[in-house]
């Protein structure tokens, strides 16, 4: 179940929103994709919120409703 408060990652070049590790290092996700991204393209935000005011796409290996990575 996604909550409204649970913060992804959000890859502004890709606009695909990604699970964020919490407790991990800087922009850590749960499938890794965006480990080779430069941070000033990545921002931390609640994944309803990127999915509903940008239009992000989840990711497919962080969510299971997603597509792609």
């Amino acid at each position: 179940m996604i909550t409204s408060s649970m913060n992804g990652v959000l890859n502004e070049t890709t606009n695909k929103i990604h699970k964020y590790e919490s407790g991990r290092s800087d922009f850590q996700t749960t499938c890794g994709a965006t480990s080779h991204v430069a941070h000033e393209h990545l921002r931390l935000i609640p994944v309803e919120r990127a999915v509903t005011d940008t239009g992000a796409n989840r990711c497919g290996r962080c969510f299971e409703n997603g597509g792609g990575y």
